[in-house]
């Protein structure tokens, strides 16, 4: 089965952050793509022995500018 994610990726310190929208999922790796590709594999591993339904909601994601 394919499940569309939606992915956050941050960069700390030395590390890019890539998190799963959906199911709170996280993982990293040195480049952006070695943090996708990480995330990819957590996100599998999440599912592997999981009868969970899962849910397709439509997913928005925007910036805000907040003033401080």
């Amino acid at each position: 089965m394919l499940v569309k994610i939606t992915a956050i990726i941050q960069k700390e310190e030395d590390w890019y952050v890539a998190k799963c929208v959906e199911n709170n999922v996280a993982s990293q790796g040195k480049t952006i793509e070695d943090a996708i590709s990480n995330l990819t594999e957590a996100v599998q591993l999440y599912y592997e022995d999981d009868d969970a339904i899962i849910e397709n909601h439509q997913t928005l994601i925007t910036t805000l500018e907040v003033a401080i």
